[in-house]
């Protein structure tokens, strides 16, 4: 979809929306996912440094972000020190990029909160990814809420060449209102893809950086005014939307009027080509001023926003007479067939036409994760789960993680459990944990349980990537997103040296080995530590050479195979298994498991 806007770039300012020549529109144009859109608007607006930590689907943000030599682009531990890098290259006096998921959002939320106070000097963009219909997610966190909370501007692009020429709007705004800017996008944004026309990069000079005590550094008497500022920024900006060309009005038939942003204006056009749409671009703060004269002109008004009612609030608030939620569901993704059926009560039963089988996710053939798990309901006992791939230890048939709240919080869970009950109840239990998880905030509640004498035990699986995000590196691997060898943080030394009094390191495979540390370390009365070790299977890009296959002469139909709920292994109609060589990788979990010899390896 190609958009004609009023604004074009001058020698004197650079436009922040991209127009063309419509003879050079198929000379410039790329098909695009929406982020790697959002990387494109970032070297097209000129920004220099990008910070992020990987979590679906804000991911492939960065990996296309790194691509531009121009932009100095990393992982960062956590979302709150991305943050704060991006703060940082902000007050130097350049644009700065920074990108997360919905729930990194909550982590950055101290420093993002506080810098809507203190504003920016190079333009400052925040990209919040959510995740209606959590399809990787443990909620359905809506983002504008948190930046209503923040009083930080919302901007919120509707297919791939919105988002990119949204982001490069978003630092214009920046600049021009001394705000970070947050850029929301969806899961269906993020990954699915459109027509993009690119642009040239432009070329930002660095602002000079000014020592501003009074700007900069927000103690109370700072902050109080400060807050003058940000309250008289968000009505200056709301006032000012009504001329912003990232919102407009598109004037039909008036019988029905659609206010609505995002992925879900793409359903309002299908489904109701003929009504009146306002679309906005700016989502918060609302330009108030047009909201209203669109009421005005219309009979019947609908307000279309995934998730949370965040417009529709407002807009009754107004007193404008409106429908939204009354017949929208506030969870879940949209859909064209869904709106359909709410507005016009046409049902075409496509939803129940396109049901499939369901497949839900297991763990990878030769996921190391599976003997830690095998092992520890075989010990019967409990884990603390965190957010990563070794969450699907919670599904059958291994049912061993008990739960699990957020990233790094299987630490302190466990810490808390055992305050609440005694160093005796946590003997029965343990906290897993990967080992980007633990550079992310799970170090911080390692040193929580030294500091307050605590006697759990801790397994970091350690797989030497970000596994369920697409195989990210981190501290502790050792390469940098520009690809840098660098020095990998040493897990067994950090934990050594923050003062855990027993470490241990096991191999993943080797499960007797792997039992008895378990064994060993719950049952000691001190704080423990096992780095149980093994790559993620999908790192290993080799041909297999070993595999293992089933002897049905030798099998005894025991199951005991079984038990991981390996995928490559299956149960035949005899009682006997049978090992899929396409997806085998020769772990050896299985032939371990095996009393009997029957499970057999063969070189390949």
């Amino acid at each position: 979809m190609i958009y004609y806007y009023a604004k074009r770039r001058t020698a004197e300012r650079p436009s922040v929306l991209c127009i063309q020549e419509e003879r050079t529109y198929m000379a410039n144009q790329k098909i695009m996912l929406g982020n790697e859109a959002i990387a494109r608007g970032a070297w097209e607006a000129g920004v220099k440094v990008s910070s992020a930590y990987p979590g679906t689907p804000s991911t492939e943000i960065s990996e296309n972000v790194v691509k531009y030599d121009e932009i100095y682009a990393e992982w960062s531990p956590n979302e709150k020190v991305a943050m704060e890098v991006a703060i940082g290259a902000s007050m130097a006096g350049v644009r700065s990029l920074v990108s997360m998921k919905h729930v990194g959002v909550n982590v950055a939320s101290d420093p993002l909160y506080t810098v809507s106070y203190i504003g920016v000097n190079g333009g400052l963009v925040m990209i919040a990814a959510d995740d209606p219909g959590l399809y990787s997610s443990q909620n359905e966190q809506d983002s504008r809420a948190v930046a209503r909370a923040a009083k930080v501007p919302v901007i919120e692009p509707s297919d791939s060449n919105e988002a990119k020429e949204f982001v490069k709007f978003a630092y214009d705004l920046s600049e021009k209102y001394d705000t970070p800017v947050m850029v929301r996008t969806t899961t269906r944004l993020a990954h699915s893809q459109g027509l993009v026309n690119l642009c040239d990069r432009a070329e930002i000079a660095d602002k000079p950086y000014e020592k501003n005590i009074r700007k900069n550094v927000m103690m109370p008497g700072m902050a109080k005014a400060r807050h003058l500022h940000v309250e008289d920024r968000e009505i200056r900006m709301a006032d000012d939307a009504k001329t912003f060309p990232i919102n407009r009005v598109e004037m039909n038939d008036t019988k029905i009027g659609v206010i609505t942003s995002g992925i879900p204006y793409q359903y309002v056009k299908e489904v109701l080509p003929n009504a009146s749409v306002l679309k906005l671009g700016l989502v918060n703060p609302l330009p108030k001023k047009m909201i209203k004269d669109f009421a005005a002109k219309v009979e019947k008004l609908y307000i279309v926003e995934e998730l949370d009612p965040i417009i529709e609030e407002q807009v009754k608030a107004m007193g404008i007479a409106c429908t939204g939620k009354e017949i929208f569901t506030v969870q879940g993704e949209y859909s064209a067939n869904m709106l359909r059926k709410a507005i016009l009560g046409i049902d075409l039963g496509l939803e129940a036409a396109a049901q499939v089988p369901n497949r839900p996710p297991i763990l990878c053939p030769g996921c190391p994760h599976r003997s830690t798990f095998y092992v520890l309901k075989k010990l019967g006992l409990h884990a603390v789960g965190d957010i990563g791939c070794y969450t699907l230890g919670a599904v059958a048939p291994l049912g061993v993680v008990d739960t699990t709240v957020c990233m790094g919080s299987s630490i302190s869970t466990l810490h808390g459990m055992e305050k609440a009950k005694g160093s005796d109840y946590v003997k029965n239990w343990v906290a897993v944990i990967g080992d980007s998880t633990f550079m992310h905030t799970g170090v911080n509640s390692l040193m929580n349980m030294v500091y307050n004498q605590a006697t759990g035990t801790v397994l970091i699986l350690d797989n030497s990537t970000t596994g369920m995000t697409g195989h990210q590196d981190h501290a502790g691997t050792g390469k940098t997103l520009k690809g840098d060898i660098v020095n990998a943080i040493d897990v067994v030394k950090l934990c050594q040296a923050i003062g855990v009094p027993n470490v241990q390191v096991v191999n993943t495979f080797d499960v007797p080995a792997l039992e008895k540390a378990i064994k060993e370390e719950t049952a000691k009365s001190e704080l423990s530590v096992i780095v149980v070790k093994a790559p993620c299977a999908l790192l290993n890009k080799k041909k297999v050479t070993v595999q293992y296959v089933s002897n049905p002469d030798k099998c005894k139909k025991c199951g005991m195979c079984m038990k991981p709920g390996c995928p490559a292994i299956t149960k035949n109609a005899d009682g006997t298994v049978s090992i899929n060589d396409t997806m085998c990788n020769g772990c050896s979990l299985c032939a371990q498991l095996c009393k009997f010899g029957a499970i057999e390896k063969v070189e390949v």
